[in-house]
């Protein structure tokens, strides 16, 4: 019984459930009652059992974290925001855009941490930086030329819609 996509989870919930299914089981009720009651799968309160067996009440307490431990300390992702705001340029980069790649280099240039390009925007975004696209347009850019071919050239190029004195060629439209 996992959670929704989005939903994190309530240790203190969690382990309130577990110490509920304990005092259920020490009242002899089968694994089967106790998981109806508690609302869980047969195999979780089987699970629950072994552990009370061999750890007592305390092999039932919630865990200290959930996942990996983080490796890059509050401090380190502060001074890495600090080092993205310097820009791509600074570290030799040949454009002036972000990306992955570039982020995970920096990475492994500062703190030896090696990266998965892939896995990189859930650092960025835990800096609070998130996608962006280039706002810069070319440089050859004519600006009077774009302006003229939407109004003279697009019209042209544009579908009209038909004009209602041809006859339809579908059976289904009276014509």
């Amino acid at each position: 019984m996992g959670n929704p996509a989005g939903v994190k989870r309530d240790f203190v919930a969690l382990e309130q459930r577990r110490m509920r299914a304990a005092q259920l089981l020490r009242q002899d009720l089968s694994e089967a009652e106790v998981a109806r009651q508690v609302g869980v799968h047969r195999q979780s309160v089987n699970r629950w059992h072994r552990q009370l067996r061999t750890e007592g009440r305390a092999g039932l307490k919630r865990a200290k974290r959930a996942g990996r431990k983080p490796q890059l300390a509050p401090a380190e992702l502060r001074r890495l925001g600090q080092l993205l705001k310097r820009g791509p340029d600074a570290f030799g980069f040949p454009t002036n855009l972000w990306t992955l790649p570039r982020v995970a280099r920096v990475i492994a240039q500062e703190w030896g941490i090696h990266y998965h390009p892939g896995h990189v925007w859930r650092v960025l975004r835990q800096i609070g930086w998130s996608c962006q696209r280039p706002t810069g347009r070319a440089l050859e850019r004519d600006e009077g030329a774009i302006r003229q071919w939407k109004r003279q050239r697009w019209p042209a190029l544009k579908k009209k819609p038909n004009s209602r004195d041809k006859p339809s060629s579908s059976s289904t439209k009276a014509g």
